[in-house]
Parts: C-alpha cells; structure tokens; sequence
C-alpha cells in the first residue's frame, strides 16, 4: 500500500512451493505432495469492487457453470458475456469477473481447449463463511474436470484475522470528496473501574475494548444493557466486563475520510496441474497415420520456437544453417540445428513430436537466392522467405504479431518434397 501511494487498488504477486499432507497421492501428476502454486493478492475497497480494466474482458464468453446451472436438470455449462454475468449478479463484483476473464485468456494463449473449459461456481455449501463468491477454473481431461485455477472474492477476512492476530492496524485510509457528517459508535473503556479489576492488564483490556468493530461493540451493548457481564479476550486471557467498566454511545461526527479494512480478490493458479491440461489438450496424430504423433503448443509456450535443417550434409548449406540458427538465438528465439542424415520427412516428424512450431529448411536454393523453406507444423505448409527476414518472421509469429495465414499470403508457397504431398 506504502509503494502504491496509499492508493487502492494494488495487488500483490507470488510464485512457490505448496506441500499437501497427502498419505497416498493418486491421480498421477494432478495431486502430488509438493507443487507449484502462483497467486495474486488483489485488495480492494470492499464498497467499490469496480475494476478500470473490465470493458477491455467485458465482451469474453467462456463457458460458466453457475450454481443455478449446476442444479438444473440440464447440469450443462454455457458460454456468457462477462459483462452480463455481472449486470445479472451472478458474479458478484467487476473485479472478479475481471480475473475470471484474464485467466480465460491466459489458459487458451497456453493451449487449453476453450470448448474444454469451464468456470464453476461454488455452490454454498462449498463457500468458505467469510467468502463473497468463488469460482474454480476447471478443465475437462482424461481424469475428468480438474481444478486448476481458483478465484474467489474472500471479503476483507484475511486481513481482520492478521489485524486480530499481529495486533498490527491493517488498514487503507479513503479521503472523501466533501466531509460527510457520520453517526458512530463509539467505544470509552472506564480506565479507573478497569484497574480496581484487572491491575496490570487493565491497559490491555481498554486498548481491547476501544478498539471492537462496530457490530461487535453493539452485541457488547446489548448484553451490558441488561446487567449482565460479558466476556472479551486480551492476549491469552478472558476477562468479564460489567457496565461500569465500559460506555458504548452514539456520536454525530464530521469526517473527511474514513479508515477501512480491504478487500481482496485471490486468483490462484496450479502450475503442474495447468501445464499437464496443455499437454492432454495438444496432443493428436496425423489423420491416416498413428505413429505420426503431434503437440500443437501454441509458439508462445513451445520449448523449442524452430528448428533448423540443412537439406543434405553439405558444407555448402551446414554455413547458412548455422547463421540463421545465430540470427533466430540473437532474437531470443530457442533453436536447434538438425544436422543429422535422416531424411528431411523424418526430421520434421521428429520436431512434431516435441511441438517445435516452425521449421526452417536450407536446401540449394537457398545458395542461389538466399532464401529459406519456413514450415508451420499443425498445417505443414510452407513458403519461401528471404534469408535475412525469417528470423523477424518467426519472432513476429511468436508474439502473435503474425498470423501464419498472414505470412502464407505475403510470401511465396513452397511444395513439399515429395510428389503426393506426405513428408517421408
């Protein structure tokens, strides 16, 4: 809050190690004793749960799966608009939704299947207490739905618990546009009554007293009101208030602000488990021939962005393969030269296997036009391009600046080797 100018929103983020205590892990990697959890921390006024970046998700329809949905008889998933689930209260704030529409995103620009994906809500016997609303990230593999992601809206629980527990004030301070004249409850521990009783812990008892939450000052009212004692912690101890000790009134005052307790939103992510879903999800064989196995990952999350293939073991076409193969590291593009005597059919077959997305060919008439065969994996068309540009291309591919229909049409096609159009 300190390096947000005071200000909310602000959120905080982290990446670690999370251990269950799990006797007999089952379920293959998707429930291990020890794993990779990543979580924002997103705190905000609990009055105004707005966000300035909703209208950039407000239109995104993935497939919800509301608590009204799930006791239906149809029990099915559909797709609605961010912006209507909010309008129609079934998320409960902007800035969940929000969340929900980020990590929307954030799962399909890894490869998850959209049609694979759900949102889920909590039903309310599922809820935590203390939650607003809650909602799980699921995906659909061969174990079934899994839980990869969850987002809820835990009210300002985390942080009243840490106040309770660190005695440390965890507040934000919200300046009013105009002083507003506020009626509050206030809380005036009798000091001297305090310490005939308690001695020694009547400070603590008073600081205890002074500073209760408004709806806990009031059911403290309403006991003492009827003569009889009521009991409070302070530290380790209980202590036993009469109406002498305290007085609990209502006061008119002018505030121009106001100190409050935040919010937050927590979306948290299992890492394993979300890179286990892109692997189910890209997986797939080429039509008419199973041994011909395949990962579609999208180029942004692919290990290996290309591989490099001298056509035949030439001098003559090793040197231009290994100065495009410097071009692309110098774009900060992962490569590999294959320089091995497979055939060039196998060699892409290989690439497939591990979901390498482009593959660069040198062949002869690279040494007469200084251009290239680039190759797109998932269609395996290829162009021609020019030497000095692939390395930009692929970049740009990489980004998704460049869509591979975008380039298809910008430069040249190249036919496969063979004549029936099958790489051998």
């Amino acid at each position: 809050l300190y390096y947000n100018g005071g200000k909310l929103p602000f959120a905080a983020a982290q990446i670690g190690n999370s251990y269950r205590n799990e006797i007999s892990p089952r379920a293959g990697l998707l429930r291990v004793r020890e794993f990779t959890q990543a979580e924002i921390e997103h705190f905000v006024n609990p009055d105004d749960k707005r966000h300035s970046k909703f209208a950039n998700v407000a239109d995104l329809q993935p497939l919800l799966y509301s608590r009204a949905m799930q006791m239906s008889d149809d029990k099915r998933a559909q797709p609605l608009s961010l912006g209507e689930a909010v309008q129609q209260r079934i998320i409960a704030n902007e800035t969940l939704a929000y969340f929900i529409g980020r990590t929307w995103l954030f799962f399909l620009r890894a490869g998850v299947d959209p049609k694979r994906m759900r949102f889920r809500q909590h039903l309310q016997h599922e809820m935590a207490h203390y939650a607003e609303d809650c909602w799980d990230a699921e995906v659909e593999t061969s174990y079934g739905w899994v839980e990869c992601a969850g987002l809820a809206d835990r009210s300002a629980y985390d942080l009243r618990a840490h106040t309770t527990a660190s005695k440390t004030e965890l507040t934000a301070y919200e300046k009013f546009p105009e002083p507003r004249e506020v009626e509050q409850l206030r809380v005036i521990a009798n000091k001297k009554e305090l310490g005939l009783a308690f001695k020694k812990d009547a400070k603590a008892v008073a600081e205890v007293l002074e500073a209760l939450p408004e709806d806990e000052a009031e059911c403290l009212q309403k006991s003492l009101a009827t003569g009889q004692t009521s009991s409070i912690s302070a530290g380790s101890h209980s202590f036993s208030i009469t109406p002498a000790m305290v007085e609990i009134k209502r006061e008119k005052k002018k505030l121009a602000g106001r100190n409050f307790i935040p919010s937050v939103i927590e979306p948290s992510f299992g890492i394993g488990r979300i890179i286990y879903c892109v692997f189910e999800h890209s997986y797939y064989t080429r039509e008419g021939d199973e041994t011909r196995s395949v990962f579609k990952f999208s180029p942004l999350v692919a290990p290996v962005k290309a591989t490099v293939f001298p056509l035949v073991q030439k001098e003559v076409l090793n040197a231009p393969a290994a100065s495009i193969s410097a071009a692309l590291t110098a774009a900060g593009l992962s490569n590999i030269i294959d320089t091995t005597g497979n055939t060039i059919g196998k060699r892409y077959a290989r690439t497939d296997e591990i979901g390498v997305p482009f593959a660069i060919t040198v062949d002869f008439e690279t040494v007469e036009n200084n251009s290239v065969t680039l190759r797109e994996r998932d269609s395996t068309s290829q162009v021609r391009v020019p030497v000095p540009e692939v390395a930009s291309v692929v970049r740009q591919l990489v980004d998704s600046q460049l869509t591979w229909d975008e380039v298809a049409s910008k430069y040249p096609a190249q036919k496969p080797a063979a004549e029936d159009g099958k790489e051998n």
